[in-house]
């Protein structure tokens, strides 16, 4: 890498040289086309650009070093890229007239400074090192992923309404914050604690999350470590079992709105709607989605328009539908960007009842519309064959959903920026009736997970835990995936779904808001591994292709398995579960096997999964036919049986789990980072 060994040149001046620069002093290069001078910029110290992504994150520092298209490990203005959302993340403070500035200079050298030397704490207690080493931990299980994209060609009012979502995106982090109870600790961490305030950007709180160090009773980002208390419910109440005290409630319905807090007021607790509870945040969102809306003088956008006007009213009224109404309107061939901005997942609170805030910016990939021309006509069948998998009293019903949209993510905020990994398919809304009349939409998010690093990663893992004859139908070419992603989504608008009764009572009532969150979930996945050999004797797809889909779908269960069945405070791990009835399923179906004594295909790990393709499709088709009937028939004993034979059993269960788990976390786990160039 052609960096200056100099220790002691200056990192506070630029130098504009000619190509006659001696050789002694090692120098960058980076030149524009038509350049007469070239730029160059004076580095010392010499690091690779892994290394050098991830001390910038430990050091709280808005910057990331990608590799250059054509493949050199030299750092120049091109290939730096600015973050959102972290400090000073202007681009202009770091690269100006595409050269670095003094502050990038100094960042630099503080980053050498650690590569060479290690953090330096300064006088600080041994326990409170400790702590900073555990946090430094935390953040080295999150591989530093960019998602960059680059809008400087957009016109004038594409680039106005673009900053006028950002600007909603930072409001809506803060509402979020709220929601997770981790607001009131924002200003808590030292300054000079850099890591600490990196952890608590990226896990949206102070709390560790990843399944090595946070386990760790020192953990957290400041020196005491506050209790985990969600800010949707009183602190008060919060104790072991209250999600179902307050379904008992006669206002249970009330309390359990999706668009609701639930306060107290002497003594007596209801519902307050969210308009109210961040009225002055709320606020802010609408007038941002306001003015990105007036921002747009493209013809060609008025449904994208019309949802931000109507997004922009459900901030300030806490009604939702008409958004909906807007939003399920939009589509590929009538708007080029995917916007959702509302509140909607419920996993990340401990009822799973609350709907979270989060933005979400997109372009469409407009090689979503392949799928949508090879599914759209067979969706009426796809709804039947899976009412007769379910079985009575479920009835097929006429199906009207959009098939999947495929877009390529251009920032992710509130509850879609997670400390790990990120959603790679979603069907919304989920309440209302754009939801229940199956006018929702769905999405698969097709630049996730791309990158060079993670394709390695990936395939390292699975290396890992497949043996040799099933790593032969493994391939990194992600659309078999893809397919699946658009099986899982649009599974959850098929078969008994959203607010399907049962007696009258949803699956929310009948099962409670974690286990029925897992049922769903393990019913659209279910699902698409049985669509998928459906989709074969059809002739959509042929075997193979169906193998490696299977293939990508097991080793996905992997990944999830690994992240434990439960969260620290004890919340299921919605996606963690769902994988681990699955595998268990087809490791007891004769399937799957686990063969103890054989090598896995990286030829260095003793004990392999075998999976058996040819015994996949009648094991695929008893488990969707039992998921299918306990969610049609609202079976609580039977989801329960499948929850403690899977999820909860001790045992060989257990070590399977951490088998897996040792495996795959030798691999930090993806963690996304966004950058947004618009000048």
């Amino acid at each position: 890498m052609p960096l200056c060994s100099s220790r002691t040149a200056s990192f506070l001046s630029m130098l504009v040289l000619t190509s006659s620069i001696c050789a002694e002093n090692k120098v960058l290069f980076s030149s524009e086309e038509n350049q007469h001078l070239a730029t160059v910029q004076k580095i010392t110290g010499e690091i690779d650009r892994a290394s050098f992504n991830r001390i910038a994150a430990e050091l709280y520092l808005p910057l990331f070093w990608e590799q250059s298209k054509e493949g050199s490990d030299t750092i120049t203005p091109e290939n730096v890229h600015i973050l959102w959302g972290i400090k000073n993340n202007s681009r202009t403070d770091w690269i100006k007239d595409n050269q670095f500035t003094e502050q990038f200079y100094n960042a630099y050298q503080q980053v050498i400074n650690v590569f060479e030397n290690g953090h330096d704490d300064g006088e600080v207690s041994g326990e409170e090192q400790q702590r900073r080493s555990v946090v430094r931990q935390e953040l080295s299980m999150g591989l530093p992923t960019l998602v960059y994209t680059d809008l400087t060609q957009l016109k004038t009012g594409e680039k106005v309404m673009v900053e006028h979502l950002l600007s909603a995106a930072e409001s809506i982090e803060k509402i979020y914050a709220l929601q997770k109870g981790s607001a009131a600790f924002s200003d808590a961490i030292q300054k000079e604690d850099a890591s600490s305030q990196m952890m608590f950007y990226r896990n949206q709180g102070p709390w560790c999350e990843a399944p090595v160090s946070s386990e760790k009773p020192n953990c957290h980002a400041f020196s005491t470590k506050p209790a985990k208390i969600s800010g949707l419910y009183p602190q008060s109440i919060q104790t072991e079992g209250f999600c179902d005290s307050l379904a008992q409630r006669d206002n249970a319905k009330e309390l359990m709105n999706p668009f609701t807090v639930v306060v107290q007021n002497e003594g007596q607790l209801f519902a307050q709607p969210y308009d109210v509870a961040y009225r002055n945040l709320m606020n802010e969102v609408s007038t941002e989605l306001s003015a990105a809306a007036l921002a747009i003088d493209d013809e060609s956008e008025q449904s994208l328009k019309h949802y931000l006007l109507e997004a922009s009213r459900s901030f300030l009224n806490n009604t939702w539908q008409p958004a909906d109404e807007a939003w399920a309107k939009m589509n590929a061939d009538n708007s080029k960007w995917y916007l959702r901005v509302a509140p909607d997942e419920v996993y990340f609170e401990p009822c799973s009842e609350k709907a979270g805030f989060h933005l979400d910016f997109a372009r469409i990939n407009v090689d979503s519309k392949i799928w949508q021309e090879r599914l759209d006509p067979l969706k009426g069948e796809m709804e039947e064959t899976l009412a007769d998998l379910a079985g009575p009293p479920y009835e097929a019903r006429q199906v009207s959903f959009h098939l999947p949209d495929f877009i390529d993510v251009i920032l992710n905020s509130g509850d879609s920026r997670t400390a790990h990994g990120a959603t790679i398919g979603q069907s919304l809304p989920n309440w209302g009736p754009v939801a229940n009349e199956g006018r929702g939409r769905t999405v698969a998010m097709t630049n996730l997970y791309t990158d060079k690093d993670s394709i390695n990663n990936l395939r390292s893992q699975a290396q890992s835990l497949l043996c040799s004859a099933s790593m032969s139908d493994y391939t990194d070419d992600s659309s078999p995936k893809t397919m699946s992603v658009v099986l899982h989504e649009a599974a959850h608008n098929l078969g008994p779904a959203h607010e399907y009764t049962v007696d009258g009572k949803t699956a929310g009532e009948i099962f409670g808001g974690p286990l029925a969150s897992m049922l769903e979930e393990l019913k659209a996945q279910s699902a698409a591994l049985y669509y998928t050999d459906w989709l074969v004797e059809k002739g959509v797809i042929n075997k193979e292709y169906a193998k490696k889909a299977h293939t990508a779908d097991i080793v996905w269960t992997f990944g999830h398995i690994s992240r434990g069945m439960y969260a620290e405070d004890g919340k299921p791990n919605t996606y963690s579960q769902l994988s681990a009835v699955q595998l268990g399923y087809l490791l007891a179906s004769g399937a799957i096997e686990w063969r103890a004594d054989e090598l896995a295909a990286n030829g260095s790990d003793k004990g392999c999964f075998l999976i058996k393709q040819d015994k996949l499709p009648e094991a695929i088709d008893s488990l969707i036919k039992k998921v299918a009937g306990i969610k049609a028939r609202g079976d609580k004993p039977a989801a329960e049986e499948l929850k403690q034979s899977y999820i909860d059993q001790s045992g060989e269960t257990q070590e399977m789990m951490q088998r897996i788990a040792n495996r795959w976390l030798r691999q930090p786990k993806a963690s996304f980072i966004y950058s947004i160039r618009l000048s």
